[in-house]
């Protein structure tokens, strides 16, 4: 492989004595282009796309107490065509990661600190954060969007290269939460955002060509911190969980989540809908991260997500002083989310939940050729135990309510995994299941390709990286003819 070295990004950090600044979590500022990476185990030549990787990377010393979320966006590419593949990794050239390499230290404090702390004026519904773009990535109208979960600017780049092209035009001054969804079929990005002004959300609608084609009031109670949505061929789904900021402490400047007593709601919503065609269902109170597939049947919209169960947990037993709290939430073992099913019935109003696995699962992924269909597979990470991390992958088949386990190994640690279809596919799992894994014990990473049909054989290809890959959050696919 031809391994070239075309950047290091200018870091002011110099104490790392952090448990999300170690490990799986150690940040890196080298940026890469690796021609035709080296691989154990043939490349299969029946696919082509991108598999792309954002990654939350700290850059300069932090401003009071750091939450991993804090980090700058790092995007890894690997590019898969004719049995050969290419990788790159590049920071995400926002507004503020350009401020604050002008300057070489940090100007924004972060989530766990209050507005105030800030030296700058922020982004993000909570108010005077940096917006990172670290947190989801997508493929749209032929480009990367990069998305933060507080609500931002909305990054694009080129999906191959990774070369910058600054802000989207389209987005609202409210900014874009993560988690936009492309619908394969049309082309169009549905996405949402939210804030501590009323009407405290809105939806919209942005077209194959990337211009606005539709956005609405989605008007909620009060501040809430909806994390994701889904969609069906029809409808948007949209969600008023229980899980959000205290509104006594919010009259102090301090965002605190609490669980209230309420169910949590969902809006189903026309894709080109505005609030009074919105269709309210109640149901169990929960938290949920994300959602994995939304499809109707019938008089049904059946959508699919990971319920917690204990979305308000206590502190984390052995966290350094004064990370108890962010510990907590960080460990899905004491969320407890487990891969549940809501239908809806949207001529009776009656919700009807199913759980579906009683493993913790988290962080989904289909066959998305098979977005608003009923889908037989999900593939879903398992987190490790007391961090955020993933140790395993499990397919979970709908049919038989089979599980298929895959574990990486002791001090192994993989990615969010996407679903790259082979040529001319037929069956939905008739292809791959790609992932960035992290083995602190060597300090190395790689990236695996399994055959869907059969994780448990492992991987059937083994691509050596050049570095060790800090962990993060989302990953995504894109076929060839989906960028072109």
């Amino acid at each position: 492989m031809k391994v070239k070295k075309l950047n290091t990004v200018q870091s002011s950090l110099k104490n790392k004595d952090h448990p999300y600044m170690k490990g799986a979590w150690e940040p890196f500022y080298d940026e890469f282009e690796v021609l035709n990476l080296d691989s154990i185990g043939s490349i299969p030549k029946d696919f082509d796309g991108v598999y792309l990787r954002n990654t939350e990377n700290q850059i300069h010393e932090p401003i009071g107490r750091f939450h991993p979320f804090d980090g700058d966006g790092l995007l890894h590419s690997i590019v898969f065509q004719n049995g050969k593949a290419d990788y790159r990794n590049k920071f995400v050239r926002t507004e503020g990661f350009q401020i604050e390499q002008k300057f070489n230290s940090s100007k924004w404090a972060g989530l766990m600190e209050r507005p105030g702390t800030s030296i700058l004026p922020g982004w993000g519904a909570q108010g005077c954060l940096k917006d990172t773009s670290s947190t989801d990535v997508v493929v749209h109208a032929g480009k990367a969007l990069t998305t933060f979960y507080q609500c931002g600017d909305g990054y694009n780049c080129d999906p191959i290269t990774l070369d910058s092209a600054g802000k989207v035009s389209w987005a609202p001054i409210e900014g874009v939460s993560a988690h936009t969804k492309v619908d394969l079929r049309t082309g169009e990005l549905l996405f949402f955002n939210y804030s501590k002004q009323a009407p405290y959300m809105h939806y919209g609608v942005v077209g194959s060509d990337n211009k606005l084609k539709h956005y609405t009031p989605i008007p909620l109670p009060g501040p809430r911190l909806p994390h994701d949505m889904a969609f069906t061929e029809n409808f948007s789904i949209l969600n008023d969980l229980p899980l959000f900021w205290d509104s006594e402490m919010l009259k102090r400047g301090i965002h605190a989540t609490k669980l209230h007593d309420l169910p949590s709601r969902f809006a189903i919503i026309p894709r080109y809908g505005s609030a009074d065609e919105i269709k309210w269902f109640e149901a169990s109170p929960t938290y949920c991260l994300h959602w994995n597939n939304a499809y109707e049947n019938g008089d049904e919209i059946i959508l699919e997500g990971y319920f917690q169960e204990n979305p308000e947990p206590g502190n984390y037993d052995g966290a350094p002083k004064g990370l108890e709290r962010m510990m907590a939430f960080l460990d899905n073992h004491l969320l407890q989310p487990k891969l549940h099913r809501w239908r809806f019935n949207l001529a009776t109003g009656k919700t009807i939940e199913e759980r579906l696995d009683d493993k913790v699962l988290e962080f989904g992924a289909i066959n998305q050729r098979y977005a608003c269909k009923k889908h037989r597979y999900t593939y879903s990470m398992m987190p490790t135990k007391g961090w955020f991390t993933f140790d395993g992958i499990c397919k979970h088949d709908h049919k038989t309510n089979n599980d298929d386990i895959y574990k990486f190994g002791d001090g192994i640690f993989g990615s969010e995994v996407c679903f790259a279809p082979r040529h001319n596919s037929i069956n939905e799992d008739d292809g791959y299941l790609i992932s960035i894994i992290t083995n602190v014990n060597e300090k190395i990473s790689a990236c695996l390709i399994f055959d869907a049909t059969n994780i448990t054989a492992g991987p059937i290809s083994t691509l050596e990286l050049p570095h060790q890959v800090c962990s993060g959050t989302h990953a995504t696919w894109a076929q060839m003819n989906e960028i072109f």
